[in-house]
């Protein structure tokens, strides 16, 4: 197993890439100016990443393989993308759009399954749960919404009227800068930060806020220990906080240490379970590797040389399975001679011209009343929420609380209809009384 640092900038910088055990340079992937949370890797594949233009009225995503320097696939959504993730398997790309569209694509064929809009300002951050079944985005508006995948495609929700999301958690008051989800299924936690100095961590089976955590500095970034007692928070004052999840303080927090001599602020973390490594990215261009058990400083890796230095603003842990011949990886794609994807479908195809549909959701504008939508989903798709609902993931579970509940409230609603017809039936029966005895 080999495990790559992989770290990019909002400047044209391009993308830098070392070697975690040893720190050496490895190759560097050009052109790229990502915005934060727009660098993904798509499973063992490739790279990917959003491009934003200079004034954000225009955007791409590209694609690099991990054996050349430039980027040999090239998409232009119908909007800029912001926030971009890929699933562990790499079978779907989400991007996150200024204007609150989320978008789903098929990575095998480029099909834009589903479209849908999340949030009323631009997406943040998009997260998938480890069991690939939720979807968690952040947005400028200061919401995070939990998003089931089965729910999404299922086709009697729409017909119901319900909300697509499972949660929607707005006590953030400024824009969400970065959110983590643990490992623990239907009981897992979250955990967000904002420019409003917080982080709040949340239940994901209660859909409620769990606890409050306020900070001396804006967080611009988050990483989680893989124990889940502790997180990491890199803030805009240079410093990487730690933050006890169960500390019964608002202020239970202690400080790592400064990333630079200068005040510049932390941008990026990742946590390497391997070795238990923290990796963050300042705005100076700095990417330094931490011992966060000893409070040690490990190494540190240069991404942007020269005095034109652009802040690093995204850092992602890629492991890479060594095979002794490259074509016992080749996926799909590659079956057709083509080592990288085809681009992404700019639109989704009309329902009437094929089998796999795209979705249109738009909320009513500042409310939580149902919303609705059409669709006709992918093949690929049906057979992940198969397996999603066999195998017992965190949707499912969260699925059956939500029935397990509606029956309940349909019990209540049925003994209510019983008492009110039994006392009609009273009322009845002495007006009758009444009637003959005059």
């Amino acid at each position: 197993m080999e495990i790559t640092v992989i770290a990019s900038s909002s400047i044209d910088e391009g993308i830098g890439s070392w070697d975690l055990k040893t720190g050496t340079e490895q190759l560097q992937f050009k052109p790229c100016a990502s915005p934060a949370h727009g660098l993904t890797a798509v499973g063992e594949k490739f790279l990917a990443s959003s491009q934003l233009s200079a004034r954000n009225t225009s955007g791409s995503i590209f694609y690099w393989s991990w054996t050349k320097p430039q980027a040999e696939v090239k998409s232009y959504p119908v909007e800029p993308i912001k926030a971009l993730a890929a699933n562990n398997e790499g079978t779907y790309l989400v991007g996150g759009g200024i204007s609150g569209d989320i978008y789903l694509w098929e990575v095998a064929t480029g099909k834009l399954l589903k479209k849908w809009h999340g949030h009323y300002r631009s997406v943040t951050c998009l997260v998938f749960s480890g069991d690939d079944s939720l979807l968690v985005s952040g947005s400028q508006d200061g919401s995070i919404r939990v998003w089931s995948l089965i729910r999404l495609f299922d086709d009697f929700q729409r017909q119901q009227g319900n909300t697509l999301y499972e949660h929607n958690f707005n006590e953030h008051t400024m824009s969400v800068t970065d959110i983590v989800i643990d490992y623990g299924g239907c009981n897992a936690v979250i955990i967000s930060s904002s420019e409003d100095r917080t982080s709040k961590v949340w239940s994901l089976s209660r859909g409620k806020l769990l606890k409050n955590i306020i900070f001396p500095s804006v967080i611009n970034a988050l990483a989680l220990d893989p124990g889940g007692c502790v997180f990491y928070a890199g803030a805009r004052d240079s410093k990487i906080y730690i933050g006890a999840i169960n500390a019964t303080s608002e202020y239970g927090t202690q400080v790592l240490g400064s990333v630079s001599e200068k005040g510049k602020a932390i941008t990026c973390l990742a946590y390497c379970a391997d070795g238990n490594l923290l990796i963050s990215g300042s705005e100076d261009g700095v990417v330094c590797v931490w011992d966060p058990k000893s409070l040690r400083h490990v190494r540190t890796l240069i991404h942007a040389k020269g005095s034109r230095k652009g802040p690093v603003n995204n850092i992602q842990i890629v492991r890479k399975t060594i095979v002794a011949n490259s074509n016992k990886t080749q996926v799909s794609w590659k079956s057709r001679g083509a080592l990288i994807p085809p681009p992404l479908e700019k639109y989704g195809r009309p329902v009437e011209d094929t089998m796999d549909g795209i979705v249109t959701v738009d909320p009513p504008p500042f409310s939580d009343v149902p919303v609705y939508s059409s669709f006709l989903s992918a093949d690929l798709i049906d057979e992940q929420v198969k397996e999603l609902q066999q195998q017992g993931s965190a949707a499912t579970e969260m699925e059956m609380e939500r029935l397990k509940l509606e029956y309940k409230r349909s019990l209540q609603m049925n003994e209510q209809w019983q008492k009110n017809y039994e006392n009609l039936l009273q009322v009845v029966m002495e007006e009758e009384q009444i009637g003959g005895t005059n």
